[in-house]
Formats: structure tokens, sequence, C-alpha cells
């Protein structure tokens, strides 16, 4: 396979490219993350996805396959973003907390021909989590670059996560198994 464009400095997202064996190259995007107000919120990542593969793509000399991605979270219908300090992620934790909640992460697959867009949802559940178990999570993992201000990798999804329904990976930050299927077309 060829090296793709990974337009992303996400370090889980490289994680799971090395670990899926796909070659890559960086070139973080700078699109600003600006959505239209009528858009349903279950259409935000691949908005998003598809904006930081264009802008990458004219960073490009010659025409590469560029992979952008981006990851929500989403609990009765309202999108939680990356906290924007500990009270909003310790916020975000306790509304999580006991509940189900999606991870959709939308996904741009393009080539100077071409553009895939897909979206893959997972459902996770936490157990309910104490203000203890919430606050020494925030204290000691600093959640604050992502989603929801939570990993699933990390203490939290070891210790908090009652189940989930689809792609572990997906909640990671990329469906690599769904990419790698999508990248075979190209």
């Amino acid at each position: 396979m060829d090296r793709i464009v990974l337009a992303s400095g996400s370090p889980r997202r490289k994680q799971l490219l090395e670990w899926a064996e796909i070659p890559f190259d960086v070139i973080i995007s700078d699109a600003d993350e600006l959505v239209p107000d009528n858009m349903p919120v279950t259409e935000v990542p691949v908005f998003l996805a598809s904006q930081k593969a264009a802008l990458v793509r004219k960073k490009l000399q010659k025409n590469r396959i560029i992979l952008a991605a981006d990851t929500v979270v989403l609990l009765d219908q309202q999108l939680l973003g990356k906290p924007a300090d500990a009270a909003d992620a310790v916020r975000m934790l306790r509304l999580l907390s006991g509940r189900t909640h999606q991870v959709i992460t939308g996904v741009s697959l393009t080539d100077a021909s071409r553009e895939v867009l897909f979206a893959e949802t997972t459902d996770v559940r936490f157990h309910s989590l104490s203000i203890q178990e919430i606050q020494h999570y925030v204290d000691n993992y600093r959640p604050y670059d992502k989603a929801g201000a939570y990993a699933i990798q990390e203490w939290i999804g070891v210790t908090g996560i009652h189940s989930i329904q689809g792609d572990f990976y997906n909640v990671m930050g990329l469906p690599v198994s769904r990419v790698l299927q999508e990248l075979k077309s190209f």
C-alpha cells in the first residue's frame, strides 16, 4: 500500500494506523471547527473530517490519499466536545455517569479524483461513577484533548465502562478496520 496522509495530530489515530500497519505521513490540518447552525449533530463529524481533508489537499504537491477524521461524543442529542478545563471535564463525566452515549467518528478518505465519506457510531455505557472516581481520572489523566473528556483505553475505560456496542477503536478515535476496507477501493 502506498503511504497515505493522515490529516491529524492525534496520537491515538497514529497508533491505530501503526497497529494496522498502514504506512502514513502526518500533515496536520488547521481547519477551524465551525459548522453551519442548522446542521444535524450526527452530521457534524463527517462535515469536519471533510473540511480537514480539503485543507490538507491544498498543501500537497502530488496526488495522495488523505485520511481525515473527527470524533464527537453525543448525549441526548447534545455534543460533548473537548473540555475547556478540569471543571468542564468533571461536568462532562458527571453527565456521562451511569448512562449510554454515542461516539461518532466521521471519516474522509480522498484523493484528487474522489472522496469517500462515512461515519461510525458506537454506543458506550458508563457505570455510575463517584465524584471521587471522576476527580481522580481528571486529576491524573488530564483528558482535555478528548471529546467527552475521556479515553476508553485509559483508567476510566478499564474501570468505568460498563459496556460498548460497536467498534472499540472508533471510541479511541478511528474505526480503523472500516478505514482499511475503504482504502482497498482506492
